[in-house]
């Protein structure tokens, strides 16, 4: 019997959602529907699932117990526009043979995950 097919969702708190949600909107391209969600685009690339130790240091300098990843096709265009856009980027993007990634706080200080995966 198969079990886990993939993210059915990402849920979280937040001190105001309607502030948040159009920040993701606006930033992040996010279609938020009208019951205050949104559904994610389909995608042939792997969804990864990593726990981290507690005592990592991968998520600051936020200082939730999650990070959201999200796949994009132009990072380096994408954290140019948000650096633009007056969002707080974190770092310089980094480039690897798993691809390329970049971070962003959200408005609640969550620390986002930017990834365009390997041409190949």
């Amino acid at each position: 019997m198969k079990r886990v097919t993939g993210i059915g969702g990402i849920f979280f708190k937040s001190p105001d959602p309607k502030a948040l949600t159009e920040w993701y909107r606006v930033h992040l391209g996010l279609e938020v529907q009208a019951w205050g969600g949104a559904k994610l685009p389909g995608s042939t690339g792997p969804t990864m699932w990593t726990p981290f130790k507690a005592d990592t240091g991968y998520f600051a300098p936020s200082d939730a117990p999650f990070m959201v990843n999200f796949r994009v096709a132009d990072l380096h265009g994408l954290i140019a526009a948000l650096r633009s856009e007056g969002c707080r980027v974190v770092g310089e993007p980094q480039d690897s043979e798993y691809g390329s990634f970049g971070w962003v706080l959200d408005l609640d200080g969550n620390k986002v995950e930017l990834w365009e995966p390997p041409a190949a």
